[in-house]
């Protein structure tokens, strides 16, 4: 986890650096494809994700070395054709488990967030699951294992193939000649982004699009087919935390209300957006039916507004760059708290971007827990061994956010109207 968390130190800044490229291409060519509140809502998406990741929260159904020490036919000597295997098995098994989570309810919850941005940007990349609790994906890796593949190698390996998954969400770069028979491509996903009926479920291979052309999921990018973006069934909120386990939720309630026992079964397996029949005459779910003229969600915001919810995003942003760089020094029980507060921190602020009433009780709470720990430490988790000052501009940062969710809270209890916000 320590590894995992150094690669997150570098990996972090280096994917801020490229959003601000496309966000200043964008607005020079007059082409901007970001919006405030979507932006913060996608970056708040990968910061739960890596804080739920890095408290190593989830049940591994078994492992990889596991797999390797009872499978293993052979051992590949140590040269770049093992590494090339590997990155081949990854890819093929990383397919195969993009096809099961578009095919498959249950699996469908944990990768409904990445397509939940009803715009196509490098931020929408980072919608990534914290539902995903259930570590089977070494199941996909049998022919790795079978190959004798290393651990050591898969596990350097892993984050690279993921990291290299970041490039291809943009609108800003068109088809690539023969690159397009080859790896995956901007144009070829966001054809998967897609919702228009050409498009659904098509082009999920994550590097190599071989996959695709081999299985017959391909999908080229029409010209006369615009792409648009977000799922069937809107997600209609900010919130990371409530669109991870929408889908869920609404599969817990179609199989409490179905009378049919085998229904009730095969919920969990059936297709994204099948129900059973009599839960759906009695509970109809409001889909887009008209992909080329639906409302897209938004809030009420303003300038004022979109200032203090970036703040928020950057300072949590600064805590959580500081929890990898300082992750080592810490105790389990130390890193759990920190996180949660993290966890919380992201849970309020986009709570409040919504609107919603709550918010800004949930704002207030963690306020008042951050102010705690620095108060009754003195420190906050290490960071005054660096500057005497830090812990103390930590207060400031809460005060102020606590000062924040009272004004924009009040403001949205109000009716939140843009007027108040300005």
């Amino acid at each position: 986890m320590e590894t995992y968390a150094t690669a997150l130190l570098y990996a972090i800044p280096f994917f801020m650096v490229l959003m601000g490229l496309e966000m200043g291409s964008g607005h020079f060519i007059k082409q901007q494809k970001y919006t405030v509140l979507d932006s913060v809502s996608s970056i708040s998406s990968g910061l739960t994700n890596i804080i739920k990741d890095s408290l190593g929260i989830g049940v591994v159904i078994v492992s990889y070395p596991y797999l390797l020490e009872h499978l293993a036919l052979m051992q590949l000597p140590s040269t770049w054709a093992v590494w090339l295997v590997a990155f081949v098995c990854l890819d093929f098994a990383g397919y195969w488990n993009h096809r099961l989570s578009h095919r498959v309810n249950f699996f469908w919850n944990q990768h409904v967030v990445h397509h939940s941005s009803e715009s196509f940007n490098l931020a929408c990349a980072l919608r990534q699951s914290i539902s995903n609790v259930l570590g089977y994906f070494p199941l996909l890796l049998v022919p790795a294992a079978l190959l004798g593949v290393p651990t050591e190698v898969i596990a350097i390996l892993a984050p690279v193939h993921l990291f290299a998954q970041f490039w291809y969400h943009t609108q800003h770069i068109g088809k690539l000649g023969w690159l397009e028979y080859v790896i995956v491509t901007p144009s070829q996903h966001r054809v998967h982004h897609a919702i228009n009926p050409e498009y659904i479920d098509k082009n999920l291979g994550q590097v190599l699009c071989i996959w695709d052309r081999w299985f017959g999921t391909f999908q080229e990018e029409l010209e006369d087919v615009p792409p648009q973006y977000g799922v069937l069934k809107p997600a209609r909120t900010w919130n990371p935390v409530h669109i991870n386990f929408q889908h869920l939720w609404q599969l817990v309630q179609d199989a409490w209300r179905t009378n049919s026992l085998y229904d009730r079964c095969r919920i969990w397996f059936m297709p994204p957006g099948w129900r059973p029949r009599d839960v759906a005459q009695r509970w109809p779910v409001k889909t887009i039916s008209n992909v080329y003229d639906f409302e897209r969600y938004s809030t009420p915001t303003s300038k004022t507004f979109n200032a203090y919810i970036i703040f928020q995003l950057l300072a949590t942003v600064f805590l959580l760059m500081f929890l990898f760089y300082n992750f080592s020094a810490l105790h389990t029980s130390e890193i759990l708290a920190y996180g949660g507060l993290l966890f919380l921190s992201v849970y309020g602020y986009t709570s409040l971007m919504d609107g919603a009433p709550y918010a800004v009780y949930v704002e207030v709470g963690r306020a008042a827990l951050a102010l705690g720990v620095v108060l009754g430490t003195g420190d906050w988790f290490g960071l005054a061994a660096h500057h005497s000052a830090l812990p103390k501009m930590v207060m400031l940062y809460c005060i102020v956010t606590l000062a924040g969710a009272l004004i924009f809270g009040k403001v949205a209890a109000l009716g939140y109207n843009d007027k108040s916000l300005t």
